[in-house]
């Protein structure tokens, strides 16, 4: 890491801290159960949907966060999705800034608050500075490397599950995986696991960073949904890793899918289900 990086992880935190909540008042809150449908369009498919918040956050925190870390860049989720050559910034020199303004676009539409902006600071692939703000739940995350992860200013530990208790997993949606995923992951309900769809994967990673679910298990690997959590995890005590134990990055292609979970035993555990092993223990 170079100094002027070390410098401004000492100096600027509470400035990206400032900026993040900023984008959210502006752009995302006043939108929040008020889209017209012209507000709303479909990238993929009708559950892959963009909003003008989603555009308008983007474009607020890009100009934000590279004006407070000059030569720093941007690989945000729309950026990406009108031109995919941005993502190759996440594989070069200059310090990234990872951004999805709005995660969980389906339940921001719906009116559902269970969305939330995520931020995450890069360089050379390693994950340095992380942000997660739930807006309409009045939450904040932070983690920065080497010194832990906060919600609402608080020190949090992912910690280990109780003694004898069934595990909570969730799981990516069968729809957005193929047929060798699908087969994976049905594994943990013929081991007596009961997993449940995803919901917006920031607040999901913040539920294992503070304990509160025991994994995540992921087959999609867009660094916008996975970078601020997987520091969040990492700095609250957890661990994870593909199902051959590379641990994910998002700088390169990652085998799929990973594994996110409290804690390393747990990370273990539900990687032997998802490889197969019908033997290991759930409860």
């Amino acid at each position: 890491m170079d100094e002027t990086l070390t410098t401004f992880l000492d100096t600027g935190l509470d400035q990206v801290e400032e900026a993040v909540r900023k984008a959210a008042a502006v752009e995302i809150m006043p939108r929040f159960r008020q889209l017209a449908a012209h507000e709303v369009d479909q990238k993929s498919g009708p559950h892959d949907l963009v909003t003008v918040a989603d555009r308008r956050a983007e474009e607020h925190l890009t100009a934000a966060l590279t004006a407070l870390l000059p030569g720093s860049v941007v690989v945000g989720e729309e950026a990406v999705h009108a031109d995919p050559s941005v993502y190759g910034a996440l594989r070069a020199d200059a310090p990234v800034w990872v951004v999805d303004p709005v995660d969980g676009t389906r339940q921001f539409v719906h009116g559902d608050p269970a969305f939330c902006t995520l931020v995450a600071l890069a360089h050379r692939g390693e994950l340095v500075a992380s942000w997660t703000f739930a807006p309409a739940l009045e939450e904040m995350a932070t983690a920065v490397r080497g010194r832990g992860a906060r919600l609402n200013g608080e020190l949090i530990r992912s910690g280990a599950p109780g003694p004898g208790a069934p595990l909570e997993v969730a799981t990516s949606h069968p729809d957005f995986i193929d047929s060798d995923q699908v087969r994976a992951l049905a594994g943990l309900q013929v081991a007596g696991v009961s997993p449940r769809p995803c919901g917006a994967a920031g607040l999901e990673y913040l539920r294992v960073a503070r304990g509160t679910l025991d994994a995540l298990a992921f087959s999609w690997q867009s660094a916008w949904d996975h970078a601020a959590g997987l520091l969040l995890v990492a700095e609250a005590g957890g661990a994870q890793a593909t199902l051959t134990g590379q641990a994910f990055r998002v700088d390169r292609d990652n085998e799929l899918p990973f594994v996110v979970a409290r804690d390393a035993e747990t990370l273990g555990r539900i990687g032997d289900l998802l490889r197969g092993d019908r033997g290991a223990s759930v409860v």
